[in-house]
């Protein structure tokens, strides 16, 4: 979590066997083989998960980082792949921009009813962004914090499971930059350069800049070329004022286009080289774009902090879903296309104003209001089956939150955190339903109002390690279903309710990081959404969950320039009552939450160290080496449990040398060429399809610092 190279958050691995076997060796060894080497100790890790800057040890829930060096030397480029490599995080992704669908242990949607359905909250820079926008990029992001367990205190609604804290780097008073290219197999080209330093004296100023292009791992057969060439091009302008007295404010402007990243759907099994059987350029129109807007302005006061975050963001897609020749022919016996196309768009302003203890207080506490106002529209067009067919949906939703949290020390040794958050969510839906049949009009409201917190006991054994407990209580607000076809689909589904319980421990010495917890988490209403693929029609469902599992990651500086990091992550998550009669067959109790995996982990070395004086003839040369290996188990691909999506291992490594300011660097992605599901669909007992992920892929890069 602090240096660059090392894997931080170390993701999720394997089986019983395998798993404890591996992390174990990574976990434990340097106990007992490290030597003194004052040169390699560990930073302290700070973050702002509660809103204010704290030790990550002295946070009473369970939270991952994955820093900056970490997202740049292991090319998580996009908030996405960062939490693939987080213990207890699964996610669901067709490899599209919008589709993603975000488990923490093992909590989540079962199949999202809307773009706003998730359980899991996304922040970046204390602005709160569509939980479809994980798709978004990491370009120069100081860290990403997974919070784990519910998270509703500070953040309301969609935070039942967690909330994914993404944190920008500032504008700094020296001037810096740096300039960083890539190339690879299927056409990986990224460029991207920061550029950071004062303006004036009261003025400081950042710009980082994103431009990257790959080629789709899945081919077109009418063509023998890729489905779509992926681009992607990102910009982030910062700008601080500092009046050098008790009052800052930062102004962010950042937009980020994504053309080519299209929803994936392939007949299962894929075959060595996955391929659709597609009329050419259905997929030139597929965009999405995402703005966000922000000022954030604190002011000190003698013993606190008034904050006020103000924000706008934007987001706009087109995205065509398709439905190849293969698939059909195996769905209906004739091979023809059939395709819809979706096209979204959404406007969010929001104010959060808070006050609270500064960062340095030894009692902390935080107050606050906060208010959102979202529209958003979602349409869908059909295929040539049903041309006259469209449905045009406009949703509204405005949020008001009051809410509060304090830590306070009971004793010397123990410290009592309470939080709690009232929230009211007012949403109306409006929607225009045309087929060859007639139009229909559809019009309805939802209101609601909810409590949200947690109850956490600190308890500091050590100076070095901490205990703690913690009770929490999330909710999924309840709504309208993006897919509705018929007034019939529109009724509003129930609001889902979390209970968390949690004990664990964080040790944070010199040398060593080490954090483990279990956890029980049950859940009322979980959202399942009834779609049938050949009528279109959907209606909104509830089952309740019950997850529980143990947790363990940690890191080590063994000295000498070598690292190493490993987690596990056991998750046993079930569906705890029955579903009958809906599409694609009944949800029987006891089956398992769909993409949670049983076991996951995640094991990591790196060897930094400098070179002989004037090696091959470099300035202060020095090589900088790092091999991982990250393990997801075999997981249900429904909630039905239909079929299981194998387990799969992905080897990575890196290796560079760095001369100066200057890193030349060669980069080796899924080593051994792992076939794997990013999801899985069951039409039949002969028809699954998905998304395969990418397969085996090298290149080479250059960064310069200044």
């Amino acid at each position: 979590m602090l240096e660059k190279g090392l894997p931080k958050t170390v993701g999720s691995f394997g089986k019983a066997g395998k798993a404890a076997t591996f992390s174990m060796l990574f976990l434990l060894s340097p106990l007992v083989a490290a030597k003194e080497d004052p040169d390699h100790e560990l930073e302290g890790v700070t973050v702002t998960a509660r809103q204010s800057e704290e030790r990550a040890k002295d946070v009473p829930f369970a939270i991952s980082v994955v820093d900056g060096g970490t997202l740049a030397d292991q090319r998580l480029d996009n908030v996405e792949d960062a939490l693939r490599s987080v213990p207890g995080v699964n996610i669901n992704s067709s490899a599209g921009a919008n589709d993603s669908n975000v488990y923490i242990r093992g909590v989540g949607s079962l199949y999202q009813m809307n773009m706003d359905d998730n359980s899991v909250a996304l922040i970046m820079d204390g602005v709160t962004l569509s939980p479809r926008s994980i798709s978004l990029g990491t370009l120069d992001v100081e860290r990403v914090e997974v919070l784990k367990g519910p998270q509703g205190t500070l953040f309301g609604g969609n935070a039942e499971a967690g909330a994914i804290n993404v944190v920008s780097r500032r504008p700094t008073r020296h001037r810096e930059g740096y300039l960083r290219l890539e190339g690879g197999q299927d056409e990986q080209w990224l460029q991207e350069g920061v550029i950071s330093g004062p303006l004036s004296d009261q003025f400081s100023g950042r710009f980082a800049l994103r431009h990257a292009t790959a080629d789709n791992w899945v081919d077109n057969k009418q063509t023998g070329d890729p489905l779509t060439d992926q681009k992607d091009l990102a910009f982030r302008g910062s700008l601080l004022w500092d009046n050098h007295d008790a009052t800052t404010a930062l102004f962010i402007a950042e937009r980020q286009k994504v053309e080519g990243r299209t929803s994936v759907l392939v007949l299962r099994p894929y075959g060595d080289d996955p391929a659709n059987d597609l009329t050419p350029g259905l997929f030139d129109d597929n965009e999405k774009t995402m703005e966000r807007y922000s000022m954030e302005i604190n002011h000190d006061l003698a013993s606190s902090r008034v904050t006020s975050v103000t924000a706008m963001t934007r987001m706009d897609l087109t995205d065509p879903v398709v439905y190849d020749r293969d698939i059909m022919e195996a769905m209906y016996g004739s091979p023809m296309v059939a395709w819809l196309k979706k096209e979204a768009d959404e406007r969010t302003y929001s104010q959060d104003l808070r006050i609270g203890s500064l960062p340095s207080s030894p009692l902390f506490w935080t107050t606050g209001i906060s208010v959102s106002h979202s529209e958003r529209g979602y349409d869908t067009t059909y295929d040539s089956r049903d041309p006259s067919s469209a449905k045009f949906r406009d949703f509204t939703t405005e949020q008001y939150g009051l809410y509060g949290e304090v830590t306070y020390p009971l004793f010397d040794a123990l410290k009592l955190t309470a939080g709690i958050r009232h929230s009211w969510d007012r949403k109306e839906y409006d929607a225009v339903y045309r087929s060859s049949a007639g139009v229909v009009r559809d019009q309805r409201d939802l209101d609601d109002d909810f409590t949200t917190g947690r109850l956490a006991l600190t308890y500091v054994l050590t100076p070095s390690t901490n205990l703690y407990t913690q009770i929490g209580r999330g909710y999924n607000p309840g709504g309208f279903n993006d897919y509705a076809s018929q007034k019939a689909d529109s009724e509003p589904y129930d609001a889902a309710t979390a209970h968390s319980w949690e004990v664990g421990f964080k040790t944070e010495t010199e040398r060593l990081m080490l954090n483990g917890s279990v956890f029980l988490t049950r859940v009322k209403d979980a959202h399942l959404i009834d779609y049938d693929v050949i009528t279109w029609a959907s209606r909104a469902v509830n089952a309740d969950t019950r997850s529980r599992g143990a947790e363990l990651e940690g890191r080590y500086r063994l000295g000498r320039g070598v690292s190493i990091a490993g987690a596990i992550s056991y998750l046993d998550a079930e569906i705890s009552d029955d579903v009958t009669g809906i599409s694609g067959g009944d949800v029987q109790s006891g089956n398992q939450v769909p993409d949670v995996s049983e076991w996951s982990g995640y094991a990591a070395i790196h060897y930094d160290r400098p070179l002989p004086d004037n090696f091959i003839g470099l300035y202060a040369p020095a090589l900088n080496a790092r091999i991982s290996y990250q393990y997801v188990g075999e997981r249900p691909a429904d909630p039905q449990n239909h079929f299981d999506l194998d387990d799969y291992g992905m080897l990575d490594a890196r290796l560079g040398i760095t001369s100066g300011a200057v890193e030349l660097y060669l980069w080796g992605e899924n080593l051994l060429d792992e076939t794997y599901d990013l999801y899985g669909y069951y039409e039949s007992s002969t028809v699954t399809y998905g998304a395969p992920g990418r397969g085996r892929t090298v290149g080479a890069g250059l960064s310069y610092y200044f």
